[in-house]
């Protein structure tokens, strides 16, 4: 994989293509496309500026792709049916890969409510996932690796949190949080499954405290390049998907969410 690489993910069919190509029969990967245009809209790229779709309701979190590096068994690999995926802490690979992804600490809070009511939904299940502080994503730049990936099911307040670490920015993206929600833990089990998918952005303040720090040094001049405003998913407005943020870089951050759904 070559730095180039890192550049593709999420930049809609037209960018992920040519990296694609190489790992599958153009084929296979046009018919899946076909046929994630007319089952799912949810997840494709098209229904927006920003590559989301219009929300069920006017209170549902916008859905947005989920790139071509899910690891939920539409496109490759599928982590959710691997032992061990349930866990609140996904810095670590685990099962029998190793590793640990190191950065800045971040707690992950979401919040899973209903659209309609603003009620918790206990029980819902949010698998999450994103890139480590150099840009590459388990599983597919780091076939080694399925760090930075986890389920967990909501608890009475409909709360799930996740221990991770600030994701990179890397070439043509904002920094983001992917993530999808299930009706529950057993359903969760691959993306098609899945009731929503989004992203979770992160605040620009915060975004620049972090990559001053050592290990973030590529991500300085990757955010100078973009912006919300300019972003493949976030440019048709992120108001409803930006975290707010508590904490400090130096004793650990919280990204906290709240997440409507249908």
């Amino acid at each position: 994989m070559t730095p180039d690489d890192h550049h593709a993910h999420d930049g809609g069919l037209r960018a992920d293509l040519p990296r694609l190509l190489g790992r599958r029969r153009a084929i296979t990967l046009l018919a899946g496309v076909a046929l994630a245009t007319a089952c799912a809209p949810g997840r494709g790229e098209g229904g927006g500026p920003g590559g989301a779709v219009e929300p069920g309701s006017p209170g549902e979190i916008p859905q947005e792709t989920a790139g071509p590096i899910p690891g939920d068994g539409t496109n490759g690999p599928n982590v959710l049916r691997e032992a061990g995926v349930v866990r609140r802490d996904i810095r670590p690979s685990f099962g029998s890969l190793s590793g640990v992804a190191e950065g800045v600490p971040l707690t992950l809070d979401l919040t899973v409510t209903s659209a309609a009511t603003g009620a918790a939904i206990p029980g819902a299940a949010v698998y999450v996932w994103h890139c480590d502080r150099s840009g590459a994503y388990s599983l597919y730049d780091r076939e080694d690796q399925n760090y930075l990936r986890g389920v967990q099911p909501a608890d009475a307040a409909g709360r799930v949190v996740f221990t991770s670490i600030f994701p990179a920015a890397y070439a043509g993206r904002w920094p983001h949080v992917h993530f999808e929600v299930y009706p529950d833990l057993a359903r969760a089990t691959g993306g098609d499954a899945a009731i929503t998918t989004s992203q979770l952005a992160f605040p620009e303040a915060v975004c620049r405290q972090v990559y001053a720090l050592p290990g973030y040094e590529d991500s300085v001049g990757n955010l100078a390049d973009v912006s919300l405003a300019s972003d493949g998913v976030f440019a048709d407005g992120a108001g409803a998907q930006t975290a707010a943020m508590s904490g400090d870089p130096a004793r650990g951050l919280v990204a906290a969410l709240t997440v409507p759904v249908a």
